[in-house]
């Protein structure tokens, strides 16, 4: 593993550093300490070819003002608080709204805008690094202080493994993700060519604020069954309510999963994209509910990087995670973490090709 690379500076003067992740099968992964942040994902295809393959940039200074999260650690709470309060224990918190009236990714100073420590490792024949950082008590708005820990290790077969933990003080909820555009093709043109498949018969609707309604229905007889590989363009412009909602899908599937992570405990099968062209293939792994699959609705060609120009739905997310504002919906898997608990998630993106 290569010395980490400067990647810029903030603006008070901080410098950013960039850590590169190499593989045996031609994979490599950049991630740098602001927002714990993906940049880069380099992938062969059938032909050896290898390609960006997600949207990032080269230096720290896009990342300082873009809006899209492209490829950050969102958190505290990944995805939409509603009126950016909850109730815990009986009392109230109001979070610091930054989606009109909603909370988004954490606030807008949530972990994708905080420059974070890191430590590269190896394990045999697989590289890491490791980024660590205390989220005060009240930063936007949240209770308790939370010693927060993310790994990425890059496995010798070409597999991203991506760790969660969280210690926390007092109680507080918790929910991080991954937040990467994936576009296997290694361009930027729309993804709508690419074949999805979701592991889950259930989704949950949202309302025209885009916060879940609190039912869980059916995605049968629906766009949103992904059960078995479609094409993303076959209904994405159907004229169904909640793709009109969403602008697309920006939506939560539920995983056939109902209880807790735990350390090193078994992950699911969540979904597989690939790229008939390229043949690149990407299959998604994890130990959380829910799969939030959103189609970069709001890419708007505003930004500029690896692959050329940010055209709207460039890329997709498959953001494991915690159900959209959970903190106020009980029927859902709880997102609540107390002290002497462990918040543990793990993702696993696994690239190959045909």
């Amino acid at each position: 593993m290569a010395d980490p690379e400067p990647f810029g500076m903030l603006p008070d003067g901080r410098p950013v550093r960039l850590y590169r992740l190499r593989s045996e099968s031609g994979v490599d992964v950049s991630a740098c300490t602001y927002g714990a942040t993906i940049t880069s994902i380099l992938a062969p295809g059938r032909d050896g070819t290898r390609a960006h393959v997600v949207l990032g940039f080269d230096t720290v200074t896009p990342y300082l003002s873009q809006t899209a999260y492209l490829g950050a650690v969102v958190g505290r709470y990944a995805n939409r608080i509603a009126r950016a309060r909850f109730v815990l224990d009986g009392v109230t918190y109001q979070l610091k709204p930054n989606d009109g009236s909603n909370l988004l990714h954490g606030g807008a100073r949530g972990f994708d805008k905080q420059l974070w420590d890191a430590e590269p490792f190896t394990r045999d024949r697989d590289q890491g690094v490791r980024f660590t950082r205390v989220s005060p008590a009240g930063e936007e708005g949240f209770p308790g202080a939370l010693q927060v820990a993310i790994e990425y290790v890059l496995t010798a077969i070409g597999a991203l493994q991506c760790s969660f933990t969280a210690e926390t003080d007092n109680p507080t909820v918790v929910n991080l993700a991954q937040h990467a555009y994936f576009n296997l093709s290694g361009t930027a043109t729309p993804i709508l060519d690419h074949e999805l498949t979701i592991a889950a018969s259930r989704y949950t609707p949202i309302g025209v604020d885009m916060i879940p309604t609190g039912t869980i229905d059916p995605v049968a007889g629906t766009p949103f069954d992904f059960r078995t590989p479609r094409r993303i363009g076959d209904r994405i412009d159907d004229p169904h309510p909640q793709l009109r909602s969403g602008r697309g899908y920006d939506h939560n599937w539920v995983l056939e999963r109902d209880t807790p992570a735990v350390d090193d405990g078994p992950m699911t099968y969540a979904a597989t994209v690939r790229d008939g062209r390229s043949g690149r293939r990407l299959d998604v792994f994890t130990t959380e509910p829910g799969l939030q699959f959103y189609s970069g609705n709001f890419l708007d060609g505003s930004l500029l990087g690896h692959q050329g120009t940010y055209v709207r739905r460039a890329g997709l997310c498959l953001e494991t995670q915690k159900f959209p504002d959970t903190p106020n919906h009980p029927a859902f898997p709880t997102a609540i973490v107390r002290p002497g608990q462990r918040y543990y998630a793990r993702t696993t993106f696994a690239f190959s090709h045909d």
